[in-house]
């Protein structure tokens, strides 16, 4: 895509940017006192302003382009506002998350690996004989990690733990209505660096509901690197829930780059103490990006459990083509897949999710 400065040249951005008005009213009278500390505002639409990471063409080719000022118009200024309005919430979680890092640690200085996040979005999903429907979305994470060396406290939307696999395989297929529910944990978190390759993380928290739900769980995750240029990844975890009792999963994943696509095959097995039975998953799965904007990651799977017998209960295949619409935080999504599930007898289920989602952080990993 090349440059042509007018009022078309930000409309394949911007566009999207226009449905997600409604998420520039973030409240921020909590964070009132950090407006103090905002730099000002320059507005992004100046061609001198942008940073190359916007732009999918090269820098010869940008040279090559006769560069003016966009037009004014109400559609820039609206537009405008909209950004400027991601920005300074931006800075204000992060700056929260800043804040109750320095005061739970008693320590005036912030690491800058400070995770705080906030996503917000739209989702809808149409799949055979049921229409679309949006659906907002939002999670967060506060991630505290100076409050003591190598200790964190983590407070968490929504807990991997307590959803079934086959949820959590496919949780970009689905919108908030197909999830479970779930609730907010607050923990904990030790991390011990066992080797190079390999660490282990300890929690000790609780599931903010009434009444609270304690849990412990450890973790550990590795990559090894193998023969013939494969990777090998292991993420093991062990957990015990009050109210569900215990649970573990282990999560074995082999990769290799085939030119500018990775391929995966990751396997995993997780026990599920309140229903007695295993559940599985084999899933196989490309990842490349063409661009600087593009992500794509097709995918094929199969999910099964251990009761009454070792079976498959679901097979499905799905398509990620994933966007950057705006700078690093204004993400679309489109998800065309297909599932065949025990329950309908492997009949065919054709569905489609496409997604919107904002980001408010002050860096994105």
């Amino acid at each position: 895509m090349k440059w042509i400065a007018s009022r078309n040249s930000v409309r394949p951005h911007l566009s999207a940017i226009a449905s997600a008005l409604c998420l520039a009213a973030v409240p921020s009278a909590a964070l009132a006192n950090t407006a103090d500390q905002q730099e000002p505002y320059v507005s992004p639409l100046r061609m001198d302003a942008l940073e190359l990471d916007f732009f999918t063409f090269t820098q010869e080719d940008r040279l090559d382009q006769k560069q003016a000022q966009p037009r004014d118009s109400w559609w820039l200024d609206t537009s405008e506002w909209i950004i400027r309005q991601h920005e300074e919430r931006s800075r204000q979680v992060q700056n929260m998350g800043a804040w109750a890092d320095q005061t739970l640690s008693g320590d005036a200085r912030t690491l800058p690996d400070n995770q705080s996040y906030l996503r917000i979005g739209f989702a809808t999903r149409s799949e055979t004989a049921n229409l679309a429907q949006i659906e907002p979305e939002a999670r967060f994470k506060l991630d505290l990690p100076t409050v003591e060396e190598k200790l964190r406290l983590v407070v968490e939307s929504d807990s991997e733990e307590t959803k079934s696999l086959s949820e959590r395989d496919r949780d970009r297929q689905l919108t908030d209505e197909g999830r479970s529910d779930s609730r907010a944990t607050g923990a904990l978190r030790y991390i011990t660096d066992l080797t190079d390759k390999l660490n282990l993380s300890n929690d000790v928290g609780a599931r903010l509901r009434l009444p609270p739900d304690a849990f412990w769980r450890a973790r550990s995750r590795g990559r090894f690197d193998l023969a013939n240029d494969w990777d090998l990844d292991i993420d093991q975890r062990v957990y015990y829930f009050h109210q569900d009792g215990w649970g573990e999963s282990t999560w074995l994943g082999f990769s290799k780059w085939y030119g500018d696509w990775r391929f995966r095959s990751a396997s995993e097995l997780r026990w599920v103490h309140s229903d007695r039975q295993f559940e599985f998953s084999e899933i196989f799965s490309l990842y490349s990006r063409p661009n600087n904007r593009a992500e794509l990651n097709p995918r094929m799977g199969v999910l099964g459990e251990s009761q009454p017998g070792w079976r498959p209960t679901e097979y499905f295949v799905d398509f990620t083509y994933r966007y950057r619409l705006y700078s690093t935080w204004l993400y679309g999504e489109a998800i065309p897949a297909v599932n065949f599930y025990r329950d309908d007898n492997f009949g065919e289920t054709a569905s489609i999710t496409l997604r919107i989602e904002m980001f408010f952080a002050g860096s994105i990993r």
